[in-house]
């Protein structure tokens, strides 16, 4: 029979993996691997993201990385920007290809028929080769190419058909300004891989969020049709509390049901609140409802493992102000260790500002 996984010890694996129960003391590049990436729709997210969950991280090491090529920003996982380990762009990037496709399509598709997609992406190649240049820049260069197709579609679909990465300052600490676009194979020195491995994908899924359903694979990455790729696998299988099969790597351990979750603060649209079709391992539907709303993702505080309040950050040259804002009810305990570990996500996010204040919302 199919062995039964309980609710609790799912959560807790699936905290373990996320590197949430205890900081480790690895660099971002073994980070970033570890977590198949991290969500870098907002430029601040991704320094957040790490530093609840690396000892030792500084402001400087996610720049240093990626100034140094070993990490990269782009769009891949759902469409959406990313920053991962420079080793497994080349892979990822072709295997959600298709759903940069789609979404270029669902955006601009009416606004662009007839436009011939393999022309673009040679054209965009030719105008990128041996240059970095904004997204705006390059619909401008593009433009005359492509006579009657709205300039801003032409921008953003050579940003799906073209495998590119938005180099530094661009995404940094709060730095943000106008998208840059290079060749990512130039930019590393790398081909693309032609031939991309789902099962590649799978594996690192698992290991990173597992147990998982082939849903939450799915959800998570975009990418289609991998109940066919999971049933090949050889893949371990359970039972979850509601009657779904999970899928998990064959030797993979799974967390003691009694392992501490010490409260973490993580910020908007990291990847823990969108891994899973269902996300009632970390949240219920109630609470759910309030985190997430349309696109957007609130940034997230985990106590005892579970989401039981959001956060909001202000960083001014003078003044810093760190909100929480329950979601359900706290104990003393509790909202005297949300309170510590806000206060210390504030001395991080910012060391040199006087006016520090956290705030509690009843």
């Amino acid at each position: 029979m199919t062995p039964l996984i309980t609710d609790r010890v799912l959560n807790r694996t699936t905290l373990h993996r996320q590197l949430l129960t205890h900081r480790l003391p690895l660099t971002v590049p073994e980070a970033l691997r570890r977590l198949l990436g991290v969500q870098a729709q907002e430029s601040n997210a991704p320094y957040l993201g790490l530093w609840t969950r690396l000892s030792g991280f500084r402001l400087d090491d996610l720049t240093a990385a990626r100034e140094a090529r070993e990490a990269v920003r782009g769009s891949t996982l759902r469409g959406t920007q990313h920053v991962h380990a420079a080793d497994d762009y080349p892979w990822l990037r072709p295997l959600v290809a298709p759903v940069l496709l789609r979404g270029r399509q669902s955006a601009f598709g009416t606004r662009t028929v007839g436009l011939d997609l393999d022309e673009l992406a040679r054209r965009g190649a030719q105008l990128l080769s041996g240059r970095t240049m904004t997204r705006s820049r390059l619909r401008d260069e593009l433009a005359p190419h492509f006579p009657g197709v709205p300039p801003e579609a032409l921008g953003w679909s050579a940003q799906a058909v073209l495998a590119v990465v938005h180099p530094p300052p661009n995404g940094c600490w709060r730095r943000g300004g106008a998208t840059p676009f290079a060749l990512a194979e130039e930019y590393l020195g790398t081909p693309m891989h032609d031939r991309p491995d789902p099962a590649r994908l799978v594996r690192r899924y698992l290991a990173a969020f597992g147990p998982a359903t082939v849903a939450d694979m799915q959800s998570f990455s975009g990418v289609r049709g991998l109940s066919e790729v999971v049933d090949g696998m050889g893949l371990r299988r359970y039972r979850g509390a509601s009657g779904a099969e999970l899928f998990d790597l064959p030797d993979a351990p799974l967390a003691d049901a009694d392992t501490p979750a010490p409260v973490r603060l993580l910020p908007d649209f990291d990847n823990l609140m969108v891994a899973y079709a269902d996300r009632r391992r970390v949240m219920s539907d109630a609470v759910r409802a309030k985190v997430c709303v349309g696109a957007m993702i609130a940034a997230t505080v985990l106590v005892d493992g579970r989401v039981r309040a959001s956060w909001t950050i202000r960083l001014r040259r003078d003044e810093a102000v760190l909100e929480i804002t329950p979601l359900e009810p706290l104990s003393r305990t509790d909202r005297d260790a949300v309170h510590a570990e806000a206060a210390a996500l504030l001395e991080f996010a910012a060391p040199d500002v006087d006016g520090r204040r956290l705030h509690f919302h009843d």
